[in-house]
């Protein structure tokens, strides 16, 4: 103990004496509290201090009101609903792709796409297919079953998009999980005469619990915190982000949407806790290592075929939404007349569409390496240094994961229009493209933050220390020795920083002014007015930059990844 005791301090002490990281634990700092805790503790002064005074009386007027009651229980039950079907569904697909002989490769390759296919698109655009293929001048509904007064609108209509919107998470989650369950466990019941279901029940299941609680916890998260499909095909059934929206825009009341942005906040921070601190320990500790060999895969034709079957229909039904998009553009008027033409695109370059998709890439291009750069930095401080602000450092910048984007959109709102910085220099940062930035950047952050730790924890902590022996500093150390280590995880924080960027909305729609146009925001404008064809138009050519860079981003690993040095080697 003592001897640990020595090593930590003499660990701060060369970490006092290197001015390069002591600069990076500084800045760091700086940015986290200003852009994360400030904004978060002006929401929580906002709704208890009035007039110069502490009071309760903001919380229960936001209270009395039927509407935030209304809204507070849609927005419960619809994580439910939403986090209960996504966990199922993706526990389907994890033990076909896992488990399942699947005899074709065209369905395996399809499974992969489908677990992209949310990574690579704007947030919305399953509620516009939807819309557009179920709603009452749905091409299904109306023009091939002839019903004319379909309903897509409410609750039923979320519940469904955001299903198969979020399921993929939960299939890329659980997949990893069950491959590390020891093959030998299972088999052993099989041998003593315990069917497959007996087996999934009693062995498997059981195996998986704590990370089915943990899928389910993220999604729940990821469906109270959505803004964007409740908005669009949500009709009168109102969520909590929606509200708080429009508490803002619609009845001009700020303090109260502070308050209804705490509730919010209180609610995503404390299944963010468990998720965090309790349910991915306990996966961890109960599904540990790899399986010591290769899995016998499942080759009876009852248990193989519907399986594949099921899984196979969800697939080819979720890439028949998103291709419903390129078509939506091409379709002359949706409902009335499906002759080709290339009108909405010519609408959409015509007026403002250039602007829309300049503004959205520069600052996405900009946002991007800042936050890669971030990431790493905080990784390698979390993984490889000990000093008193760690804690702090890996704790806040995994938090904006737990904050819902209306609710950072007030809190900037708040904190930078009314709060301290309402007069001097961090007053001209409101309503400029420099905060929306920020928010790219603090949105983005947790993501490479969590992919760099995994990368670094793999690295030998000999090799650094070698480089520190010849005389190296830490910041000779990080750029020319574990940097190039982890340059996967870095192009990979990259690009998965200007996708979230690019085809953000939730925290933004509040921040953005008329000197800037978003794709994101024109694309909800145009859906919110009926004019499917832009919308479409607009989120076609979206999709296609986004899977581009991503494709690029994995030809660019494929040929100088990591990877490839290590075979060449």
């Amino acid at each position: 103990m003592a001897a640990k005791s020595k090593s930590a301090s003499l660990d701060r002490k060369k970490l006092w004496s290197d001015p390069v990281m002591m600069g990076m634990i500084i800045i760091l700092l700086v940015f986290l509290a200003l852009f994360i805790v400030y904004p978060l503790f002006v929401l929580l002064i906002d709704s208890v201090y009035t007039e110069g005074t502490f009071t309760l009386e903001v919380f229960k007027r936001v209270l009395s009101m039927e509407r935030f009651r209304t809204a507070f229980s849609n927005t419960v039950v619809l994580g439910f609903m939403t986090g209960i079907l996504s966990t199922v569904i993706g526990l389907l697909f994890a033990y076909v792709d896992v488990y399942v002989d699947v005899k074709s490769k065209v369905i395996t390759k399809l499974f992969n796409v489908v677990s992209l296919l949310p990574v690579v698109s704007p947030p919305f655009v399953l509620s516009l297919s939807t819309i557009m293929l179920f709603g009452r001048s749905g091409i299904l509904t109306r023009s091939l079953l002839h019903i004319y007064d379909s309903n897509v609108y409410g609750l039923k209509g979320i519940v469904v998009v955001q299903t198969l919107t979020f399921f993929p998470v939960c299939y890329l989650m659980l997949k990893g999980l069950l491959k590390n369950i020891d093959p030998s466990l299972e088999e052993a019941s099989r041998d003593i005469g315990a069917s497959r279901m007996k087996v999934f029940t009693t062995v498997t299941l059981p195996l998986l619990l704590p990370g089915l609680g943990n899928a389910f916890l993220v999604t729940f998260i990821e469906s109270v915190a959505d803004f964007a499909n409740p908005m669009l095909i949500g009709g009168d059934y109102d969520t909590l982000a929606t509200t708080i929206y429009l508490q803002v825009t619609g009845s001009y009341d700020s303090t109260g949407a502070a308050a209804m942005s705490v509730v919010l906040l209180s609610m995503t921070l404390v299944l963010f806790f468990i998720q965090k601190y309790y349910l991915e320990r306990k996966t961890a500790a109960t599904l540990t290592g790899k399986a010591s060999r290769a899995r016998m895969l499942i080759q009876d034709k009852p248990v193989r075929i519907p399986l594949t079957i099921i899984c196979s229909v969800i697939t080819v039904f979720v890439i028949m939404m998103y291709v419903m998009i390129p078509f939506g553009a091409l379709f002359k008027l949706w409902g009335r007349d499906y002759s080709l033409t290339f009108k909405w695109f010519d609408y959409l370059f015509k007026y403002s569409g250039l602007k829309a998709f300049r503004d959205s890439f520069i600052l996405s291009i900009i946002a991007a390496p800042i936050t890669a750069l971030l990431s790493m930095v905080i990784s390698y401080l979390v993984v490889k240094k000990k000093f008193k602000s760690k804690a702090f450092i890996e704790f806040v910048s995994m938090l904006a994961m737990a904050v819902p984007g209306t609710v950072l959109g007030i809190g900037y709102i708040r904190g930078y229009a009314n709060g301290l910085f309402h007069s001097g220099i961090m007053s001209g940062l409101y309503g400029t493209g420099l905060i929306l930035i920020i928010v790219f950047i603090i949105r983005s952050l947790p993501v490479g933050t969590r992919s760099g730790i995994s990368a670094l924890r793999q690295i030998d902590k000999s090799i650094e220390e070698s480089a520190y022996d010849l005389g190296a500093g830490s910041g000779k150390v990080f750029t020319s020795v574990t940097l190039p280590l982890i340059k996967d995880s870095f192009f990979s924080g990259l690009v998965t920083s200007f996708v979230r960027s690019i085809t953000a909305i939730s925290a933004i729609i509040l921040l953005v002014t008329p000197q800037f146009l978003l794709i994101t925001c024109q694309i909800n404008e145009f859906a919110e007015k009926g004019y499917y064809g832009v919308a479409c138009a607009y989120a076609t050519i979206l999709i296609a930059i986004v899977y581009a860079s991503v494709l690029i981003m994995n030809l660019f690993i494929k040929f100088f990844g990591t990877s490839r040095k290590i075979k060449e080697v």
